[in-house]
């Protein structure tokens, strides 16, 4: 593929659409959600905690047409990301999903477990999917999506591990070898949907574009190998640790070690997938400039998405959505993993874009779930959602991205159980609910504080002012002078729980 950088020019002309243009669109508007896999938002320039040297155009300039959120937490893992992105409500609420066979053999029934997006095809949508798959055999062509290019893993995990290289596709229901970097075929792919390719053209559609850039093992495209060889990358502070007020399981994640010259090289992290840095021993600079060289085909993949959008007349009736399925620690509290309920871990990037609609050049303060995108793509929509949707609305803050937000924003983790499992685990077996060596817990952000709950028994809570530590190095939960912060938080916790119908067991 060639490579492609979108112009800031580009958006800038869309932003000036003439506002009676952009009237004339009667109908429903599209909806575009980019999902990345495993991406830190410090591999996109235009959040502030990037590295210098990171560049991604395309992204920046989404942000600076569009809402830059301070990020989402979509979910713990893949699996629990995408269970929640496509039924609008946290794990816990999600029934019979389950992780069965070899991994990342998994299964549901749709009777119980529907996704929306099925509604959205009932509504006068078109629908389509187009890249990784990761929550069921069953990836609902047909009943859920009009169209589908799936990348199906758990259907089959003896090509689990294909990111980067010829994968088993099933296109519309029939399965094929596909050759070619992923990343840039699911480009290639979306653009042709959004020209009209597989679709009906009468209706507004909805594409759920997912690459499996940045997961492990992390192989950049042959022509953007390199590009950050020469970049210095300085080492986090609890790289190796103490991690003092942290979780006591960190001592048991850590992902890196000194090799005889004093270095810093990777170890395990205890991934079953992708993971070749601890296999090869990669220097801990290395891996981090490995991981950041796979941004950029999804980059110019979002610059050929936009460019499309705008030349076939559909910028201004598109809401386009960027994130992923979580975030990644680049050696922050020692770690090389998702999972656990840091930033560094758990938030990924959330950029939103819509000229005339989505305020322009803003940033948001405020954090997001996979429910509330949900929530808000019914909300654009312009039809009733089903009843049991775990979200919020987003759209006032895309409106106003300083408008007043007195929502918590929850998020947790319960390894590969969902729905009545959680609570079974947690009554039978509470010692059992860890999974990768990271202890189960319910969190909230509210106001620029965070609150963890720990679910195994004995792991004490944590409390973080993100405003002023960020790092998240400091845990405030035993300071008599924040008792009061910790209580609101705490009741905050336990009131979101509570209208999501979580099991007593996780209530604080």
């Amino acid at each position: 593929m060639r490579i492609l950088l979108l112009a800031a020019s580009g958006f800038a002309s869309a932003l000036a659409m003439p506002q009676a243009a952009r009237a004339e669109h009667k109908k429903p508007p599209n909806i575009l959600l980019i999902y990345s896999d495993d991406q830190s938002y410090k591999t996109i320039g235009a959040y502030p905690e990037s590295w210098p040297w990171v560049k991604t155009p395309n992204l920046d300039a989404l942000a600076t047409a569009g809402v830059r959120f301070q990020g989402a937490y979509l979910g713990a893992w893949c699996m629990p990301s995408r269970a929640s992105m496509l039924t609008g409500r946290q794990p816990h609420g999600i029934e019979s999903m389950r992780m069965e066979g070899k991994y990342p053999g998994s299964t549901y029934d749709p009777k119980q477990c529907p996704f929306w997006p099925a509604l959205f095809r009932k509504n006068g949508y078109h629908t389509a999917q187009i890249g990784k798959w990761h929550t069921g055999t069953d990836a609902g062509f047909g009943r859920d999506w009009d169209h589908q290019i799936v990348w199906n893993r758990p259907k089959h995990p003896d090509n689990a591990g294909a990111y980067y290289e010829k994968q088993t596709l099933a296109i519309d229901g029939v399965e094929k070898q596909v050759e070619g970097y992923p990343a840039d075929n699911y480009t290639k792919w979306a653009v042709d949907y959004v020209k009209g390719a597989n679709r009906d053209k009468t209706k507004p559609w909805f594409l759920w574009l997912c690459y499996g850039s940045v997961h492990g093992p992390s192989k950049p495209a042959a022509r953007h190998l390199g590009k950050y060889k020469d970049a210095k990358v300085p080492e986090p502070a609890d790289l190796l640790g103490p991690w003092p007020g942290n979780g006591d399981y960190l001592k048991n994640t850590l992902a890196w070690h000194k090799d005889k010259n004093g270095g810093i090289r990777a170890g395990s992290n205890g991934e079953k997938v992708g993971d070749g840095a601890g296999e090869k021993g990669t220097t801990y600079a290395d891996w981090v400039r490995q991981v950041n060289e796979c941004v950029p085909a999804i980059d110019e993949g979002v610059g050929e998405l936009i460019k499309t959008l705008k030349e076939t007349g559909q910028l201004e009736n598109t809401l386009v959505i960027y994130t992923a399925d979580q975030g990644f620690a680049m050696g922050e509290h020692g770690m090389r993993m998702k999972i656990a309920p840091y930033d560094a871990n758990y938030r990924s990037p959330l950029i939103a874009f819509m000229p005339g609609t989505v305020a322009a050049g803003k940033k948001c303060k405020q954090v997001a779930n996979a429910p509330d995108l949900v929530s808000t793509f019914f909300s654009f929509a312009g039809f009733k959602p089903p009843a049991d949707l775990h979200g919020h609305d987003l759209t006032p803050l895309l409106k106003n991205p300083a408008a007043e937000w007195p929502h918590a924003c929850l998020y947790e983790h319960t390894g590969h159980d969902f729905g009545d499992d959680v609570a079974k685990v947690l009554k039978d077996d509470p010692k059992g609910a860890i999974y990768q060596k990271v202890p189960w817990y319910t969190a909230i952000v509210l106001d620029g504080w965070k609150y963890v709950r720990y679910l195994q028994p004995g792991v004490p809570d944590e409390v973080y002012d993100l405003t002023t530590d960020p790092d998240e190095m400091k845990n405030l939960a035993g300071k008599a002078k924040h008792a009061a912060r910790v209580g609101e938080l705490r009741n905050a916790l336990a009131a979101e729980l509570k209208r999501t119908k979580a099991p007593d067991a996780m209530l604080p």
